[in-house]
């Protein structure tokens, strides 16, 4: 079993910044995969950026630049510059394994307004 726990976030003004942290806990095996979703009011969960356990990174076109993921032992951030309106949603944290196995956080606010 494997627990989730995101922190990290809150209201910010445009142009700001956020940093978001997931920690995991419970049976974590060698290989997998991390991630930061997004779901806005309306709309549907999308993928932001993955994080595998060699290091290899993926991100979502419009935050490529802006958001960087990083992952130090079980603890997974997102460093979110230069935040605009479109990127408030729940921001969900997600832990995959190649051999089953698909785990969620809570999720936590990212809100951008003036």
């Amino acid at each position: 079993q494997v627990q989730l726990v995101e922190s990290g976030g809150g209201l910010v003004q445009p142009g700001g910044s956020l940093r978001l942290s997931c920690a995991a806990s419970g049976s974590i095996f060698s290989f997998f995969t991390m991630g930061w979703y997004r779901q806005a009011l309306g709309k549907q969960r999308e993928l932001v950026a993955t994080i595998n356990s060699y290091g290899g990174t993926t991100y979502k076109a419009s935050v490529k630049g802006r958001f960087t993921i990083s992952r130090d032992n079980n603890t997974m951030y997102l460093q979110m510059n230069s935040l605009e309106p479109e990127d408030t949603a729940v921001y969900f944290c997600n832990l995959l394994f190649p051999g089953g196995g698909n785990y969620w956080g809570q999720g936590t606010q990212v809100t951008v307004s003036s």
